[in-house]
């Protein structure tokens, strides 16, 4: 591609050629995920993965995404993994883009030897799409 000599900051860099960007946004697509593909999932009742809230169990009970299990990194064996029903496909989400917890989690998963995605935008994005929360209020008092 060749491009004027005023070219803006934008086209600098020279964009990728159509067959590289399509094999860069496939392989992306297969580590991540977002809330209103997961959201579409539940609604459809097609889940075939195992959604995992990876934030501590205080920020889980105020708040979390419908159908998501709590389970922090440091509770991550392969033991627990494998009790899993969807274990082919395991779905991590954190607080938002502003928290790494989802990465270090996906890393972990991994590295047991378990497919994952990461949810991006965590609950941050959930929220934002207007999809509705499991709130404290909502679980039954002891």
């Amino acid at each position: 591609m060749t491009l004027n000599k005023r070219s803006s900051v934008v086209t600098q860099t020279c964009p990728a050629s159509p067959e590289v960007s399509q094999l860069h946004y496939f392989r992306k697509l297969s580590f991540e995920t977002d809330c209103a593909d997961v959201h579409a999932a539940f609604s459809a009742g097609t889940v075939d993965f195992t959604l995992l809230d990876v934030r501590g169990p205080n920020s889980f009970r105020k708040a979390h995404v419908p159908g998501a299990t709590n389970l922090p990194r440091d509770k991550m064996t392969v033991e627990v993994l494998n009790s899993f029903e969807h274990k082919d496909c395991f779905v991590v989400y954190c607080a938002g883009p502003h928290c790494n917890g989802a990465d270090k989690a996906a890393e972990k998963i991994a590295s047991l030897g378990f497919p994952v995605k990461i949810m991006i935008g965590g609950v941050t994005g959930w929220r934002d799409e207007g999809f509705k929360f499991i709130e404290e209020s909502d679980l039954p008092q002891n």
